[in-house]
């Protein structure tokens, strides 16, 4: 199954009444309030509002990264909480290409609920119903049993990596961060040793997806010889990378993995290696 889906696709399945859950995840990195008061405006009909901060992360303590993924047992509560039943259809959406759609969509996937599609093109393609007031979840019909997070690599195997060299690390940020130029978010520039660079912005064309053709080729074009899970998808705090997870999907390039402590908990240990 295809990890995107269509503005015209989803409004057939939700004309046809199958129980689908709309989860609204803008937000706004410089200002972590813009996006729910964006959805409080205006979202698409039905849809709850999925916070990065509050329910797509854990707590921070410095050294595990801005958006450090929940624990097993939080976010199973958290899925609990938003009505994620194991059967629901789940179409994620934002309004900036995706990115915090696909953190939403790795983040189900990888703890085992495979019904789960992010809305291509995102709200600027939806042309059908719209809403003004803010729906309160319906929780799930039974607690939803933690998960490990499938794919998931930690900071150790980073560090391992250095030497061994057995995965390709692709880093998701804008080549100029990635460079260690301009880093207005963490407190120290550059990237990890080793790591190439892939601007997630680049698998988009306007605001959608490129096609599968496309994002092939290009994929095929950083990994070489290497195979798709050889692939570790790493940048700043473990969101822009799941798009670069997510591209890899739809070109049919499947089994890469997460770094989610990416860049903002590796540079938080002064021991580490950096590169510019």
């Amino acid at each position: 199954m295809t990890p995107l889906i269509t503005a015209n696709q989803l409004e057939e399945i939700i004309n046809s009444g199958e129980n689908v859950l709309l989860c609204d995840c803008r937000f706004d990195l410089a200002d972590p309030q813009a996006g729910r008061k964006a959805y409080e405006e205006n979202h698409m009909l039905g849809a709850i509002y999925v916070d990065l901060d509050h329910d797509l992360s854990g707590p921070t303590n410095g050294t595990n990264g801005r958006h450090p993924l929940p624990s097993p047992e939080a976010w199973a509560q958290t899925k609990t909480r938003l009505g994620i039943n194991p059967n629901t259809l789940v179409v994620a959406y934002d309004k900036q290409g995706s990115v915090y759609a696909s953190r939403l969509w790795w983040m189900l996937k990888a703890t085992g609920h495979a019904n789960v599609r992010v809305l291509d093109g995102g709200l600027d393609a939806w042309n059908g119903p719209m809403g003004t007031v803010p729906r309160k979840p319906t929780p799930a019909n039974q607690p939803i049993a933690p998960m490990p997070y499938f794919g998931l690599v930690l900071v150790d195997e980073m560090v391992s990596n250095l030497q061994s060299k057995k995965n390709i690390v692709i880093d998701a940020r804008s080549s100029d961060r990635y460079h260690g130029q301009n880093e207005t978010l963490d407190p120290v520039g550059g990237h990890i040793p080793g790591a190439i660079n892939h601007f997630f912005k680049g698998n988009l064309s306007a605001t959608a997806f490129k096609s599968p053709e496309n994002l092939y080729k290009d994929f095929l074009g950083l990994l070489g010889s290497s195979k798709a899970s050889e692939v570790i998808h790493s940048c700043g705090s473990g969101v822009t990378a799941c798009h670069n997870l997510l591209a890899m999907e739809v070109a049919g390039l499947k089994g890469s993995r997460l770094y989610a402590g990416s860049w903002s908990e590796w540079c938080a240990n002064p021991d580490r290696p950096i590169e510019l």
